[in-house]
């Protein structure tokens, strides 16, 4: 419990700095592991290749995560289990359809233009951007 006020003191405090702290925490290491699961799934680097792995990533991680990511972001707003559950539900598929209008031009462009070493960084600076659009949605009545 000690812990989780320290946090909730930081993000009133600096709530920049732990967002973005925490979106690195959280989502690094997970987006980081799935493209080295793609690049073994799929090997190349060709326009064909690229657009596998787009279809593979928006087609089934990105519908996972952001199923997971949702519920964390309301777990941190200290949420109940059933309040999260309905917030879920009602953010969930605008959530989906607005991750659909941008995410696949990105990651295509991720998996053809930018080498494995440099994605996880390319996809951070978006995922700010979109991160932003994750917790305003959230956060409306």
């Amino acid at each position: 419990m000690n812990l989780w006020r320290a946090y909730q003191q930081a993000l009133a405090a600096h709530p920049w700095k732990v967002q973005v702290i925490t979106a690195v925490c959280l989502q690094g290491p997970v987006v980081g592991g799935w493209y080295r699961i793609l690049d073994r799934l799929i090997r190349g680097n060709t326009k064909m290749d690229a657009l596998k792995k787009m279809v593979i990533d928006q087609g089934g991680f990105a519908p996972c995560f952001l199923g997971c990511l949702l519920p964390i972001i309301g777990t941190f707003d200290g949420l109940s289990v059933k309040d999260n559950w309905v917030r879920l539900q009602q953010d969930y598929p605008d959530a989906l359809i607005t991750n659909y209008y941008i995410w696949p031009t990105v990651q295509l462009a991720n998996f053809y233009l930018i080498p494995l070493a440099y994605r996880l960084a390319f996809v951070q600076c978006v995922a700010v951007i979109w991160n932003t659009y994750l917790s305003w949605k959230s956060h409306q009545s």
